[in-house]
């Protein structure tokens, strides 16, 4: 086990993606568990999604009444960033501002360019010029294409992107280590495994799914139900975030007297892939427990299985051995959990019950 070496009391943290899933619910936890605080939230608050979600998370942070700043720009406006870090001085950031999704990666790739490069190089320019104690950021369970080696360690080769999303989030590592190396910021790269739970992103499968089901639409299963995803609840994310912040790589130098790159990056995923028909038919239980179906819905000729689509993949599974021996901590929510309290989220957010 590692020793925590950053202090989260008494600190201004900078969240980038705020108002996103991730990142609302860690600001939320920070504010919870973390004496006097401060944490400066930045999101774009595009309309890839429902905005009222984000707008509604929002609204739950600024429920809790702490020392709470949001800034509404894009860390792609490197102006935003550089005001963000002159005036308030984050000593830790956390980075989970990204445009994300795989398919919507190929439809519109300028979105991906100028938030996850361009706003990530904003990111890493303004601590080179800042002090910051510890960047942690958002990279993804996506960057392992298709290995054929399960379960994904974080020692595997991954230079073969299959979705310009992934090759972003591969970017990150590098411009990262680069930056670890050049300038010794200590960083850590997470590669996050199909985060779900309540008030989550509408465009991840168990959301769309529900969505559809709800309005008798038919829902495709890709690669004819053949695939499986390591599904990691979102309060298991942000332990392993909480944990990961406190613990910036150590700075050394080697013996060329040059700096070694204070760097990691670690699988945060429930190392425990499930078959996507198996997901369904949870999912389709825990509805109609939350009154969001009625109990004699027809899934069957609601369901439809396709081939595999483009920049997808048929596995992810996470070999999180690292995270537990260096934080004792390895996701462990049931799938059955977590889909329960999002249906019951569902059912309450939309008024859903019968």
């Amino acid at each position: 086990m590692v020793e925590y070496n950053v202090s989260l009391e008494g600190k201004t943290v900078l969240v980038t993606g705020a108002a996103g899933f991730i990142g609302s619910n860690l600001v939320k936890r920070l504010f919870q568990d973390v004496k006097e605080i401060k944490v400066i939230g930045i999101d774009s608050m595009t309309d890839y999604y429902d905005v009222n979600i984000k707008k509604e998370r929002l609204l739950e942070i600024e429920a809790l009444n702490r020392n709470w700043i949001f800034v509404e720009d894009s860390i792609a406006n490197r102006d935003a960033v550089e005001n963000i870090f002159t005036i308030y001085k984050p000593s830790i950031v956390v980075n989970l501002a990204a445009q994300a999704g795989v398919r919507y990666s190929i439809t519109n790739p300028d979105a991906y360019i100028q938030s996850n490069m361009i706003g990530f190089y904003n990111i890493l320019e303004a601590c080179r010029h800042h002090e910051v104690e510890h960047l942690v950021y958002a990279s993804s369970s996506s960057v392992y294409g298709s290995n054929k080696k399960v379960p994904y360690s974080t020692e595997d080769k991954v230079d073969n992107p299959v979705s310009l999303y992934a090759a972003t989030k591969k970017s990150n590592e590098l411009m990262a280590h680069a930056y670890s190396k050049l300038y010794n910021i200590p960083s850590t790269g997470l590669r996050f495994f199909t985060v779900y739970g309540p008030a989550g992103r509408p465009d991840m499968a168990y959301f769309g799914f529900t969505n559809k089901l709800r309005e008798g639409k038919t829902i495709q299963i890709f690669n004819y139900g053949h695939c499986k995803r390591d599904f990691t609840y979102v309060d298991d994310i942000v332990e392993g975030v909480v944990r990961i912040m406190q613990h910036a790589p150590e700075k050394q130098n080697g013996e060329d007297g040059l700096p070694i790159p204070p760097y990691k990056v670690y699988n945060i995923g429930n190392n425990s892939p499930e078959n996507l028909l198996d997901f369904v038919t949870i999912l389709q239980e825990e509805l109609i427990a939350a009154k969001v179906l009625p109990i004699d819905y027809d899934f069957e000729s609601h369901k439809e299985l396709v081939p595999m689509q483009s920049g997808d993949v048929p596995v992810t599974y996470a070999d999180t051995t690292a995270l537990e021996q260096d934080f004792g901590f390895k996701p462990s929510t049931p799938l059955r959990e977590g889909l329960r309290t999002f249906s019951q989220w569902y059912a309450k957010y939309y008024g859903t019950e019968e």
